[in-house]
């Protein structure tokens, strides 16, 4: 894997993301983008670059936060690094595999769908799961109360919708924090 592609799909994402407060961020990205290197070993699967970029770019064109069609944010960088067509294409497939609201049961045909799909969906529960559930709600003015529903819509289903062995492993720890943190909610609130 070309280090120095990676720092600059960083950069461009940097650039991207600048402004927004909600928790689909550089960070998020660089979260993902480390889940789903973590999964690959794990799972000694994969080609490192296409998880890379997909993991690196997989909400540059996210509908909550761009105008865009045809992955043409992820398209415009993957061009400039001259990567062919059909590897510019598996990354697109692979970023159009992730949200779960748009992909709800769907599994993704390639190994590096699979993993950036978990490595995302990993991100999502958790301590940074739940932090993330009330930044996003915070900045979109949602009260705690409907932030506390979206574990239940969401957040509590996404461990059985895992793909990989890595990734279900990795999800142990975090579904259990959530369902602490729900039974400490309920305590507290009654």
């Amino acid at each position: 894997m070309e280090e120095s592609r990676i720092e600059r799909a960083t950069d461009y994402i940097t650039k991207l993301f600048q402004g927004n407060g909600d928790g689909h961020d550089l960070a998020h990205s660089l979260r993902v983008y480390k889940n789903a290197l973590m999964i690959a070993e794990m799972e000694g699967q994969g080609e490192e670059e296409i998880i890379a970029l997909s993991a690196l770019l997989h909400d540059c064109d996210d509908h909550k936060l761009f105008h865009t069609e045809n992955n043409a944010n992820a398209r415009r960088f993957l061009e400039q690094e001259g990567l062919s067509e059909e590897r510019i294409e598996a990354i697109c497939r692979n970023i159009n595999s992730v949200s779960f609201s748009k992909n709800r049961g769907k599994v993704p045909e390639s190994i590096e769908g699979k993993i950036v799909q978990d490595a995302d969906r990993l991100e999502a529960i958790g301590a940074i799961g739940i932090a993330r559930c009330f930044q996003f709600g915070g900045s979109h003015g949602r009260s705690l109360e409907n932030s506390i529903e979206h574990f239940y819509e969401k957040l509590l289903l996404i461990s059985k919708e895992l793909n990989t062995p890595a990734a279900r492993k990795m999800a142990e720890k975090r579904d259990k924090l959530m369902q602490d943190f729900l039974k400490e909610w309920g305590e507290e609130m009654n």
